[in-house]
């Protein structure tokens, strides 16, 4: 374990092209982070093409043994790894935020070391024996986002390491220091070359994307730029993993006890101020219960703290960039020009430092406003009325994208049977958002396609190979 400006320290530069960051809650600096070049990408993956056979013959043992490892260097920076990911991010320490985030890494990297992905016999006869087994990519790319830049580099990683292939990261520009920060603690436990990190720009992505040494791309981002991938990797024919925009919908049944399930739809659509691929974006509530859910929410809104991320008693912080606080601002004024009416925030305070916008409920607002349509990514909740269920369903699928979704209601076969009618890669019940690192989690429709987590998200990342006879 490292203390904290030891840590900063060994990420950082003085010399060479470097870009500072700096803590969206204040305006301070954190640190400067190199800007690497195509250059610095191609040793990068030449370092991953020498080391990758060696780290595939070890075996499955082995290199779970090394996750495992790598797992407890985690959780012995813990505290220094939350702190910079506080500054950096600017999500607080507390709540289902910073500390949460790096706890959450080393928890994957333990579930992808230990879940069992045995060769399966498919036919097995007397005359024909055929058998399933997975084979090691290669080099895979990892292109993460800036809203949870430890734990989704973590996702993507792990599975990666645990099935045999060497790892090219690309953070995102906003955030590369607290991914800098995690692999250089999980290479205290890995060969060299395995894991490496390269913080660069756009053409830096753009080059790891088409390179032919690379095998797979893993992406967690805009479905914009998934698409700019899918087009980029065609010409060599790669792998894809791709886990991007939502706008998820919940759906609140007529049955449902509003105040039993405010703070928990609360979560559902404000962990990490909002700034989450599969939170809450929308919610349709029934006619019978609508004021009563908006007033127990605006209770629960009102009492959670926001502020800068080191202050322990924060629980919401601010969004991490301009570019995004001016999506909600605009969002939520377009909302309010239409005659939607707030219930609580929408109205920031020019004079505070950072990028802080307050926490928003808005209700009456018709299913095509832009608050509505559009994925706000940030701590503003559209509530929209629904009259039958048939109605919320429409509604909860019209748009192109499906990355999860909810219902609510103490009738769980009734539930289940809404839920199974919603366009979604998952749909939870009475919760949302809640990922598990043992069960697959993919999109629908302009989500993305591909499976994380668990044994299927394994397989992703290996080659199938059939041993026929």
């Amino acid at each position: 374990m490292e203390t904290y400006d030891a840590l900063l320290a060994a990420i950082t530069t003085a010399t060479g092209d470097r870009r500072t960051l700096f803590n969206p809650s204040t305006g301070d600096p954190v640190g400067d982070a190199p800007v690497h070049n195509l250059e610095d990408l191609e040793d990068a993956v030449s370092a991953a093409i020498a080391a990758q056979p060696a780290w595939a013959a070890l075996g499955h043992d082995a290199r779970s043994a090394a996750l495992l490892q790598a797992a407890d260097a985690v959780e012995r920076s813990a505290e220094e790894l939350a702190q910079l990911l506080s500054r950096e991010q600017g999500k607080p320490l507390n709540g289902p935020n910073a500390r949460f985030e790096v706890g959450a890494c080393a928890a994957w990297l333990r579930v992808a070391a230990t879940t069992p992905l045995e060769p399966e016999t498919l036919v097995d006869d007397g005359e024909t024996r055929a058998e399933l087994h997975y084979k090691p990519i290669g080099v895979v790319g990892a292109i993460g986002p800036w809203n949870w830049p430890m734990m989704i580099t973590t996702w993507q990683i792990a599975p990666a390491l645990r099935m045999g292939n060497a790892v090219v990261v690309k953070p995102s520009e906003y955030t590369p220091l607290s991914v800098m920060a995690l692999v250089k603690v999980l290479n205290e436990e890995l060969p060299a070359g395995m894991l490496t990190v390269v913080s660069g720009g756009r053409e830096v992505g753009a080059r790891l994307t088409e390179h032919p040494a690379v095998g797979k791309i893993m992406f967690t981002g805009s479905t914009a730029t998934g698409k700019a991938i899918i087009r980029a990797s065609a010409g060599t024919v790669k792998r894809l993993t791709l886990e991007l925009g939502g706008n998820d919908a919940g759906i609140v049944l007529p049955d449902a006890d509003p105040k039993a399930i405010a703070e928990d739809l609360f979560w559902g659509a404000f962990i990490n101020t909002g700034q989450t691929c599969a939170a809450l974006k929308r919610l349709y509530v029934h006619d019978d219960i609508y004021d009563a859910v908006c007033e127990e929410l605006t209770q629960v809104a009102r009492n959670m703290p926001m502020g800068d991320g080191l202050d322990e008693n924060n629980v919401l912080g601010p969004l991490q960039n301009k570019a995004q606080y001016d999506v909600v601002a605009n969002l939520v004024e377009a909302a309010k020009a239409s005659g939607a009416r707030v219930l609580v925030g929408g109205n920031p305070d020019p004079g505070q430092p950072g990028f802080f916008y307050p926490t928003t409920l808005v209700a009456d607002i018709d299913n095509d406003n832009p608050l509505v349509a559009e994925e706000q990514f940030g701590p503003a909740l559209p509530i929209i009325r629904y009259s039958t269920i048939d109605e919320a369903v429409e509604k909860a699928n019209g748009l192109d994208v499906g990355l999860g979704a909810s219902v609510w209601s103490p009738d769980l076969k009734t539930a289940r049977e809404v839920a199974a009618r919603i366009q979604a890669g998952t749909v939870w019940i009475n919760r949302h958002g809640a990922v598990d690192p043992r069960i697959p989690f993919g999109g629908a429709k302009q989500s993305g396609y591909g499976l994380e987590f668990g044994a299927e998200g394994l397989k992703a990342l290996g080659v199938p190979q059939i041993i026929n006879g």
